[in-house]
């Protein structure tokens, strides 16, 4: 639900900090006192378009940021984790305007796109009275209403289903047809490509190991000088290392009885001289594994230019070639066992769709039934809602095409009308906002167990509408609040009183401009403010105790 509502230089706003509770709040306020203004900033926060004409006068921007608290709407709370959005129970949009006309929106400190913010908007609140920010009004959300009222997602799955299987099955049928054009001209090169690398036959890693035995063999000559060297420097020149230290080590055992502390510098130089001994055996045994084979060289060249021209010709690395020979193969199969292959496709096509169809049949009987009796239900509703000739019916609408969709093979359109002897029309080609209103509220009343959006806004849902007609009005937004958050701009005070929560919106003066403020009332001010509804500018007592009554009797338990 909406928690809080903050604006700043927006239209007469110079800086508002407003709180909202759960129920049913009313907000009241004399003709052009602002109030419009107030829901137009409350669109801006949940994804309205603006532009700098929003701006208040002398301010460089206009900025509105909304705090809904989620707990209960798993649908936002679910859309916000899948954008890597979610920070809590508690959402804060925010939208600034320019006043070179650019906007930018945020989602919880991030900065997101307007869609993203208008795609959250429509999971957190529902505004009637405003055609362009009207969920009604869009063709999907009313089948989705109708759907909710039917309450059958069993139906709805096997629908989904088979339409998922059927659009894989076409995708991967319409990748072998493209495939199959000029088929015989590419599978003639697919097979000379992979007979090609066949005859090659290049194998996993032989690339390195060419590599590696090739930088051996080439420099073989120069690694087997310098093991000889380390051989004659060891113990073949005339003072090799090894000779040295035998000889030091027998002079220092001449003068060990003399100094018994020369025996470990004697036993530490005999292990070295152990160590120089295996040294000089490991570079003998080096010296044999090397050879200079200028006949291998040769081969190991040519081997490794005839895989670099094939890697060449292909566009692929060496290494590579092993699974491009592979890959060959695979695209060969599949060209060749392309009918074979298509022919089980369509076929699995063809039972897909015939599933579909079974499903969707399903699917439209029950929408049928549920758009007679929720049809109905809607009418009621209007009627008591100071409409009495309205009507409202629902259409379903065949597809354009006969293929299957994920929704089935229809779509619901909302038809209403509002006066005796109007044919029904669309619900978006209503001309009266009020009547639209009306309208939404009817069928808020009835979906209102189904819907998931957890904030209603009416934008004066009362025009046209009096006396008692006006109360059960008022009676029915308050039902309606028991279950979800509802705002009404209402100049009626029959449906004011009926507010759980009372909000003045005034038009004042600071400085030199005017500015918009609003005020929530106490019980008293609630009064004055009733009864300023009801008797205009002298107020009498008679008119304060009617409108006190008023107010009590709307605090009194139901029934």
């Amino acid at each position: 639900m909406l928690v809080q509502l903050d604006i700043q230089d927006y239209a007469l706003i110079d800086r508002l900090e407003l709180a909202f509770n759960p129920g049913f709040t009313v907000l009241t306020g004399e003709t052009g006192a602002g109030k419009s203004i107030l829901i137009g900033a409350l669109s801006l926060a949940f994804g309205d378009r603006a532009d700098s004409g929003v701006i208040r006068e002398g301010a460089k921007r206009a900025e509105v940021a909304a705090t809904v608290r989620l707990s209960g709407n798993d649908a936002a709370l679910e859309w916000l984790r899948d954008q890597d959005l979610d920070d809590g129970e508690e959402c804060i949009l925010r939208r600034v305007v320019g006043n070179d006309g650019r906007s930018r929106a945020w989602i919880n400190g991030s900065t997101v796109p307007l869609s993203s913010l208008r795609a959250l908007g429509m999971l957190l609140i529902d505004i009637h009275g405003q055609h362009e920010h009207h969920s009604l009004l869009q063709r999907e959300h009313q089948g989705e209403l109708l759907d909710g009222y039917a309450r059958h997602p069993a139906l709805l799955t096997p629908v989904e289903a088979a339409w998922r299987e059927w659009k894989r099955l076409v995708a991967e049928a319409r990748e072998l047809e493209a495939m199959s054009t000029g088929n015989d001209g590419e599978v003639e090169l697919l097979r000379y490509q992979a007979r090609e690398l066949d005859e090659l036959a290049p194998a996993p890693g032989e690339w390195e190991r060419l590599n590696e035995d090739h930088r051996r063999l080439s420099n073989a000559g120069e690694l087997m000088e310098t093991c000889r060297a380390g051989i004659a420097a060891l113990h073949e020149d005339e003072d090799a290392i090894g000779d040295r230290l035998v000889r030091l080590i027998g002079l220092l055992r001449s003068g060990v009885a003399a100094e018994p502390g020369l025996a470990a510098a004697i036993e530490l130089l005999e292990t070295a001289s152990v160590q120089l001994d295996e040294a000089a055996a490991e570079l003998r045994a080096g010296l044999q594994r090397l050879d200079l084979d200028p006949e291998r060289l040769m081969e190991l060249d040519r081997r490794m230019a005839t895989l670099h021209d094939a890697a060449r010709k292909h566009r692929v690395a060496p290494a590579d070639l092993p699974m491009l020979r592979e890959e060959l193969h695979q695209r060969l199969r599949r060209a060749e066992g392309a009918g074979e292959r298509l022919a089980e496709l369509h076929a699995g096509i063809g039972r897909a769709a015939a599933a579909w169809r079974d499903a969707a049949a399903a699917l439209r009987n029950s929408r049928m039934r549920a758009a007679t009796q929720l049809g109905k239900a809607v009418t009621r509703e209007m009627r008591k809602l100071g409409m009495p000739e309205g009507s409202f019916a629902i259409e379903l609408e065949a597809r354009e095409d006969d293929q299957p969709s994920p929704g089935g093979s229809e779509r619901a359109l909302f038809l209403v009308s509002t006066n005796p002897g109007q044919a029904p029309k669309a619900l978006a080609r209503i001309a009266s906002g009020g009547e639209l209103s009306r309208v939404g509220l009817a069928i808020q009343m009835i979906t209102s167990d189904q819907t998931g959006v957890p904030s209603t806004v009416f934008d004066e849902v009362d025009v046209g509408v009096g006396g008692g007609v006006a109360e059960i009005v008022g009676q029915g937004l308050r039902a309606l609040g028991t279950r979800r958050q509802v705002l009404c701009i209402t100049h009626l005070p029959q449906v004011a009183a009926l507010g759980h929560q009372h909000l003045r919106v005034a038009k004042g003066r600071k400085g030199k401009s005017a500015v918009v403020t609003v005020m929530p009332l106490s019980r008293t001010e609630r009064t004055e403010e009733i009864a300023r509804m009801l008797g205009g500018i002298e107020i009498s007592a008679t008119t304060r105790a009617h409108a006190e009554e008023m107010i009590s009797r709307a605090e009194q338990p139901a029934g």
